[in-house]
C-alpha cells in the first residue's frame, strides 16, 4: 500500500481521516504549542488531536487559523473529559470546546474514558452532535471490547473511531480485530509507548538495518498494521523526524519480529480501572 503524510483512511460514513497527525497532550505552554502546531502543519501534518483536559484548545484553533490552510483541509479531534460526561453535560462541554477552538464544527469528538455510569449517555450525546452536523465523525477513546458492545447494542450510529493505547508492547490484536469487524478505525494515542519501547534491542536492530531511528521504525510498523497514529512532540526536529516514514517499508520478516514484542504492558491506565486525581 502506497502511503504519504497526507494518506487517509476511509471511515464507515465515507469521511477521509488522516492516518497520521499531531497529538498535543501536555502542550501547556502557549508559544511552544503554537510553534509545534505551526511546524507540524508546515511539514504536512493534516490532523491535530486535542482534548478539553489538555487545556490548549484555544491555541489549537489559533494555530490552525494562523497557518492559512483551509479549515476543511485539517482534521480536528477533541474529547469530552470524565467529569463532563452524561447526555446534557456532554452537549454543554462540546459547546465550550467549540467556542475555545473558535470553529463552526469539529471533525471528530470522543468520549475520553469509558466512565462506567455515564459513557453510554455520553455517546448518545455524540450521536446527536453528529445528527446535527456539528461533528463529521463519531468516536470514543479508551474503550475495551465490552464497552463497545454496550454502545453497539443501543447505538443508531456505531462509533467510527476508537483511540487507545497501542504500541509494540501493547498490540491489542483482539480489540483491533473486533473493531475491524464493526468498521471502527483504531488510533494509537501512545504509538511510541511514551518512549518506553525505543530502547528495545529488536527495534534498534531493525532501525540499524534500514538506516532509520527506532521511533521511525515503530511509527512505520503502525501504518503497515492499519493503525492511525498521533505522535506527540514539541521539538521541531522530532516533529519532522516522525513524519519521515514514507520513504521505506518494513519487510514481512521485520513485521513478524515486531509481533513478538507484545507484552500486554501498559504505560497508561487500564480503561477498566482508571483513576485521575486532579
Amino acid at each position: 500500500m502506497f502511503l504519504n503524510i497526507q494518506s487517509t483512511k476511509t471511515l464507515t460514513n465515507g469521511i477521509e481521516m488522516p492516518r497520521f497527525g499531531l497529538g498535543v497532550y501536555k502542550m501547556t505552554e502557549r508559544d511552544e504549542t503554537l510553534q509545534a502546531i505551526d511546524k507540524a502543519l508546515k511539514v504536512g501534518y493534516r490532523a491535530i488531536d486535542t482534548a478539553s483536559l489538555y487545556g490548549n484548545e484555544v491555541e489549537v484553533g489559533e494555530a490552525i487559523r494562523y497557518s492559512g490552510i483551509k479549515r476543511e483541509d485539517i482534521f480536528v479531534t477533541t474529547k469530552v473529559w470524565n467529569t463532563d460526561q452524561g447526555y446534557d453535560a456532554t452537549l454543554r462541554a462540546f459547546e465550550v470546546s467549540l467556542k475555545k477552538l473558535n470553529m463552526d464544527y469539529l471533525d471528530l469528538y470522543l468520549t475520553h474514558w469509558a466512565v462506567p455510569e455515564t459513557f453510554e449517555e455520553t455517546y448518545r450525546a455524540i450521536e446527536r452532535l453528529y445528527d446535527e452536523k456539528l461533528i463529521r465523525v463519531t468516536g470514543v477513546s479508551n474503550h475495551h471490547e465490552h464497552h463497545l458492545q454496550k454502545l453497539l447494542s443501543k447505538a443508531n450510529i456505531a462509533p467510527m473511531v476508537n483511540q487507545v493505547e497501542l504500541h509494540p508492547y501493547l498490540q491489542q490484536e483482539a480489540l483491533k480485530a473486533f473493531c475491524a469487524e464493526y468498521g471502527i478505525a483504531v488510533t494509537a494515542w501512545s504509538p511510541l509507548g511514551r518512549g518506553g519501547v525505543l530502547d528495545n534491542p529488536t527495534i534498534l536492530e531493525i532501525a540499524q538495518e534500514i538506516g532509520k531511528t527506532a521511533a521511525q521504525v515503530v511509527l512505520r510498523w503502525h501504518l503497515q498494521k492499519d493503525t492511525l497514529i498521533i505522535p506527540k512532540s514539541v521539538t521541531a526536529s522530532r516533529i519532522e523526524e516522525n513524519a519521515q516514514i514514507y520513504d521505506f517499508e518494513l519487510t514481512q520478516a521485520q513485521m513478524d519480529q515486531m509481533t513478538t514484542l507484545n507484552r500486554d504492558h501498559r504505560f497508561g491506565q487500564d480503561p477498566d480501572n482508571f483513576k485521575f486525581n486532579f
